[in-house]
């Protein structure tokens, strides 16, 4: 019993390792989408019309995302390690100078006498550690140890769960006609969903709650102002 607990544990602290990833995925899921489905409703567009334009939205910048997502956590961690080989090969080559910039980051830090030489002579003594050393103080890298393909899924997924919010009203009533105002309902279900995600978005960020819900659900709203009206202003032009 006590080891399921603790698996579960275990895979709740993995999921919770990229919840940054799946809040902006969210928000940008939904605000890209309820910014289409507005500016197709300012523009007056059919139903069926501003469900594919969403889709395709939706899944297009998705994927875009994800993929840019990847290739950025996947390009500092390339970093990492390129840098990191290198201090390896100045440690195996230059060992007396590394020695020296080790003695002056831990000077600077405070130590001096017998106190600094037994921090140098210790952290010198383990390979990997010195060089872990000079990653953080010299560089001032750390690696990341979140996988770039499961940053690139769970941004994926966040923004096409979040993002089809917008969407699932129009594509109820579309397939169940009903007399309900579509766009009013979708505005209250997104704007429930930017609360949760704002919410998150606090949490992550360790910031006031009702501060970050009120800038997402505020990004949200003005992207939907500005495309309503650039949909109607649109229509009179070209339809």
């Amino acid at each position: 019993m006590e080891q399921a607990i603790h698996h579960q544990n275990n895979q709740f602290g993995k999921l919770q390792e990229y919840l940054r990833e799946f809040v902006y995925g969210g928000i940008d899921g939904a605000v890209t989408t309820f910014a289409v489905v507005a500016g197709g409703y300012g523009a007056n567009l059919e139903p069926g019309i501003l469900i594919i334009l969403g889709f395709a939205n939706l899944l297009a910048d998705g994927f875009s995302m994800s993929v840019g997502a990847y290739l950025s956590a996947k390009s500092e961690r390339d970093n990492f390690d390129k840098h990191e080989k290198i201090e390896y090969w100045e440690i195996e080559n230059l060992p007396e100078t590394e020695r020296e910039e080790i003695e002056e980051i831990y000077r600077e830090k405070g130590f001096k006498g017998e106190l600094l030489t037994q921090i140098v002579d210790h952290i010198c003594s383990d390979k990997d550690l010195w060089v872990s050393e000079m990653m953080k103080d010299e560089l001032g890298m750390m690696k990341d140890t979140k996988s770039p393909f499961k940053i690139g899924l769970a941004t994926l997924i966040s923004f096409i769960m979040v993002g089809f919010i917008p969407l699932l009203i129009y594509l109820w009533n579309f397939f169940f006609p009903s007399e309900i105002n579509t766009f009013l309902w979708t505005s209250i279900l997104t704007g429930i969903a930017f609360l949760i995600v704002g919410w998150l978005k606090g949490i992550v960020n360790q910031t006031s709650t009702l501060r970050s819900i009120i800038e997402t659900v505020g990004l949200g709203l003005l992207a939907a102002i500005v495309a309503f009206y650039v949909g109607d202003i649109l229509e009179s032009f070209f339809m």
